[in-house]
Formats: structure tokens, sequence, C-alpha cells
């Protein structure tokens, strides 16, 4: 090669031309095959230095030895040789109780690779974009080059902020479909496949470290326990809904806009009464039962707490309406969404994660569809829903990375005619 890759066995090797019929699963694939078929070797290591590179390892071994990396070569005839077979993400094969893949980056590759290792990698083999290449010093080194000047180097292989989708086996019509689609605000933001069902994320010890760091989830049961939170959308907070159900209310009677000061007065009142209310005797099986009187500070906090969320709700629906979230005269009916949105998530993380089978994260992500559809009546409700239940929760009205990345993702989503926002019908 030109630029000193290394003897690389292409097409030369048993292979054959399938340009004409052959479907990329995803953009990555089609990338490597086109600089394959070009001879173009520096822009194929360009595309594998910022990718995801993944190799199977045996889901008992790392029960075992968690933190451990074993690479198993294979003898190839092609090269008369042992070789280790890497693969890209569109290329894995669905998910398996007993084997699971593990992501690395060609700089970790270049870094971590031993003297004993295999003398061969093996990228996508048996594919049309399979390729061979030789391990030796002076080949890592020229990986290390190509991983060093690369955006993305740094081993994710998911640039964030994109809309990313399999073109071969992914769901794209259909109520899976529309399911993964309730997900998609968070796979554009994580530069996820959207619409992978066969869901590996970034690989087993990845996924499974993600949900422990960020939901405390590290069994199955805990895993399953979420899932049920979330599809019943009790993880967001009461006192959000509670406070949208009374404007939602009073637009209903009032068949329009509900004024900020007209809606805290109604919330107020709706709050001093329920305080009261829980005072009275009622009738049960033990007899007439009187509670305690509520404490009259912890109401008018609670009163206090209602009217500065109002506040707060209304000035991020300002900035929605500003930023093309929101229609002019429209407001948030709900953020059940931002459960919806992560119950979808939550059933893949669960299957990278193998905390649950391929059947169970599916039967989810139908609930999740079902439950959105309950409450929503087009992807742009459901959007602001959620973008305005994850402000609510980790802004504090900073409007920084956490709102902006759902303001770009919800434009893409919005606008790219690939989007499953446009293909897919809400109803």
């Amino acid at each position: 090669m030109d630029n000193g890759e290394g003897s690389a066995a292409g097409p030369e090797h048993g292979g054959h031309d399938t340009r004409e019929r052959w479907q990329a699963p995803s953009a990555v694939e089609g990338e490597l095959y086109e600089a394959k078929t070009r001879g173009d070797w520096s822009a194929y290591f360009d595309v594998l230095a910022r990718t995801d590179l993944f190799v199977a390892d045996s889901y008992a071994r790392l029960q075992r030895r968690p933190d451990t990396v074993l690479l198993t070569p294979y003898w190839y005839p092609q090269v008369q040789a042992d070789c280790l077979p890497v693969f890209t993400e569109g290329m894995l094969p669905g998910p398996h109780p007993e084997t699971v893949f593990l992501s690395h980056s060609l700089g970790w590759f270049a870094k971590q690779w031993e003297r004993n290792d295999p003398p061969w990698i093996v990228v996508n083999p048996g594919t049309p974009c399979e390729t061979f290449f030789p391990t030796g010093p002076e080949h890592r080194a020229l990986w290390s080059e190509h991983a060093d000047r690369v955006s993305g180097s740094d081993g994710c292989g998911h640039p964030h902020l994109r809309l990313r989708a399999l073109r071969v086996g992914g769901a794209t019509e259909g109520p899976v479909a529309h399911g993964l689609a309730c997900g998609a605000l968070l796979s554009v933001k994580n530069g996820e496949l959207w619409n992978s069902m066969a869901y590996h994320g970034r690989g087993y010890s990845y996924e499974k470290n993600l949900l422990k760091e960020w939901w405390g989830v590290t069994s199955r049961q805990e895993w399953q326990r979420t899932q049920e939170l979330l599809l019943g959308a009790e993880m967001i907070s009461g006192v959000w809904e509670f406070a949208l159900s009374v404007r939602r209310s009073l637009a209903l009677d009032f068949a329009g806009p509900v004024g900020v000061d007209h809606w805290r007065t109604v919330a107020e009142r709706v709050l001093r009464r329920n305080a009261a209310e829980s005072t009275e005797a009622k009738i049960g099986p033990d007899g007439v039962t009187t509670a305690e009187p509520r404490d009259l500070a912890e109401v008018e906090a609670q009163v206090t707490g209602v009217q500065r969320l109002i506040g707060r709700i209304a000035r991020y629906e300002a900035r929605f309406r500003a930023d093309g979230l929101l229609a002019e005269g429209t407001f948030v009916r709900s953020v059940e969404a931002w459960d919806y949105g992560r119950a979808s998530a939550m059933a893949r993380f669960g299957l990278g994660a193998r905390y649950c089978t391929l059947a169970e994260a599916e039967q989810a992500v139908l609930r999740a569809s079902r439950a959105a559809r309950s409450t929503y009546r087009a992807w742009e409700e459901f959007s602001a829903g959620y973008i305005l239940g994850r402000c609510l929760h980790f802004d504090e009205e900073e409007f920084g990375t956490w709102y902006e990345d759902m303001v770009t993702a919800h434009r893409i989503l919005t606008t790219d005619p690939a989007s499953p926002w446009l293909t897919l019908s809400w109803a």
C-alpha cells in the first residue's frame, strides 16, 4: 500500500465484487467498503479510528473476571495465520446469552497489543468489507497516527447529536419502530443507532457500567423494577404533574390559554382544599376515622413551592417557543414523555447489559409506545414534554448543555428527512 499501512488481504483473497447488490448495514460499513474498493487504506483506517471496534467474549468468563480482556484468535486460511476478528457496530449479530461484545478504539488496540497477541487482525470477517491487516509494531504505529488525528479517536464511535440508523436489520415501521422512536431524543443525543432493537450499545461492559453509574441498576431485578417505574411514569415528580394537570383542566374549562397568575391562584386553592379535606372524618371498615390536621407551615411551603414551579415551567415554555420547540399559544400538557422516552432507552440498556432478553426488551419498547400514544397527540408534543421533564430535573434554568443538546436533537428529528418522526405517523 502506498501509505505503508501494511499488507491487506482484500478481494484477491477469495473475495468477489458485490458492490452492485450489497447494502451496508450502516454508514460505517458503507464507508469501509467504499475505501476498500478504491484501495484507499488511509481512508479505511480513518473510518476505523472514529468508530468503536467490537470483539467477542464469553459472558460466563466476564462474570468471573469482569475487568479483564481476552482476545481470542481464529485460524483464517486467507492469510494462513491466526487472526483476531473485530466487528463494526452494524455487523454485530443479535444478542446471545453466552456471548457478549466489548468495544475498544483503534488507538486502544495500537497501544494495548502485546507481543503474544495474534499476528493479524480481520475486520468484519465474512462480509464484503472484510479486510486483513498485520499487527506488527510498525503497523500499530500507523494505527496510532490515524487514531491521534481523527476526531472521535478517544474511543467514542458514537458521535453525539447525530441521527444514525441501521439501513439493514433495523426497525423502520410498525409498533416496535414507533417505540424505539420514542427514545430517539436520547439516541440522537448519544449518537446511537435509533432503530437497533438487537442492541449492543458500546459493548457489554460499557452498558453495564452505565446502568450502575446513572441508574444504580446492577441486577436483572433492579432493571425490571426501574423499567416498570418508567413505563408507569412513576419516576417523574408528582408535583410537576400536579401543576401541569391544574393548567390542563383550566385550559379545557376556558377553551384557551391560561394566564400564569390564574394558574397559580387555582393551584393554591386546590392545594389548600386538599389539605382541608384530608382532615375530614371518613367512614371505613374500622369505623369513623379522622386524620391529624396538616401542619400549617407544611401547607404554606407546598403552596410556595408549587407557585415557584409554575413560574419555572412558564419560563421554560417561553424559551421553548423562542427556540421552536413549542408553537405560539401551546403549552406542555404532561412530562410523562420523559419517563416513556427513557423507558424505551432502558429496554435497550437492559439488553446490552444482559439483564433481559431480546423478547423482553421488545415488549418494553412496545409498552412505551402505547403509553406515549395514550398521553400525547404528536411527536412535537411528546418532545416538548420529554425536554421539559429533563430540564426540570437537570438544568436548573441554566439553559446549558442539558437544554441545548435537546434543542439540537429536537431540530434534527423534526427536519432530517430520514428521521422516524417524519417517516412514522404518531397514531
